[in-house]
């Protein structure tokens, strides 16, 4: 709830599939005027749901659905799928909630996972989604987390924070504060990036030090998703009883938003 409005639903136990990595998601969420700004398992993607965390690698085993891209073979049906197991609310209320997760793959737990998520009213046409995540390897070994960019296939860093847009039929605009286009946005590093569709606008803000140091990953040609990699070129290392935590709050707002009013928002969200 914001502003006395439901925005978004939480799926906490889906049922799905094995292959689609099952996992907890966000969808439908909405602008305040009641548009839709996700997918869940849309044609294009069936392992694509709405707005939650996903990984393709960890140790090998596949946090984010469909195929895993295998280097000199390419994507390639592996049963390897992992799932992400809800254990508990700390805290849930209208407005918000902090969740505990297991991410377990190969019948052991590799990872546990602490979400928050909070949704703040900004105008009355503009609402934020604050999403806050915690990996935590709780196993006796080091692990590693990459993407397909880590195992050869070039600018494909997906993996981390995914939001899945609304597919319209004229492709969403994407820009940042200093360039525009998916080719110009797509494995840039800035502080906020903006998806516009046709009577809708997404803000994409890193709310820490160490999110904005990751490159954004986005599609708008074949796909509108936005997501934030925690793997765009190197493996990321989590020693045992490490930690990985990142922050993206996203501005969900009715229309389209141009760079000022975007970054106006941006900072009204996140204080800076």
């Amino acid at each position: 709830m914001c502003a006395g409005r439901p925005v978004g639903r939480y799926v906490v136990r889906p049922e799905l599939d094995a292959r689609l990595s099952p996992r907890p998601y966000l969808h439908p969420v909405t602008t305040l005027g009641g548009t839709a700004v996700t997918e869940l398992s849309p044609a294009d993607h069936r392992h694509h749901l709405g707005v939650g965390v996903a990984v393709p690698d960890v140790e090998g085993y596949n946090f984010w659905g469909g195929r895993t891209f295998v280097r000199d073979r390419g994507p390639t049906e592996l049963d390897n799928h992992g799932a992400q197991r809800h254990q508990a609310f700390q805290l849930s209320d209208p407005d918000g909630f902090v969740e505990e997760l297991r991410w377990v793959a190969g019948g052991c737990e590799l990872l546990r996972e602490r979400r928050t998520v909070a949704a703040t009213a900004l105008t009355d046409t503009a609402w934020a989604l604050d999403f806050t995540f915690s990996l935590t390897n709780t196993t006796e070994r080091a692990l590693s987390i990459g993407s397909p960019a880590t195992n050869g296939r070039p600018g494909a860093a997906y993996g981390g924070f995914f939001w899945r847009a609304r597919k319209e039929a004229v492709a969403a605009q994407v820009f940042t504060a200093y360039a525009e286009g998916e080719r110009a946005v797509h494995g840039s590093r800035a502080p906020w990036l903006a998806l516009a569709g046709r009577e809708w606008t997404l803000v994409f803000a890193g709310a820490t030090e160490e999110t904005r140091s990751d490159p954004w990953f986005v599609r708008t040609a074949e796909y509108p998703g936005v997501g934030s990699s925690l793997a765009h070129d190197a493996r990321l290392p989590v020693a045992p009883g490490g930690t990985v935590v990142r922050r993206v709050v996203t501005v969900v707002a009715d229309g389209r938003l141009d760079r000022d009013q975007a970054a106006a928002l941006v900072r009204k969200a996140v204080g800076a």
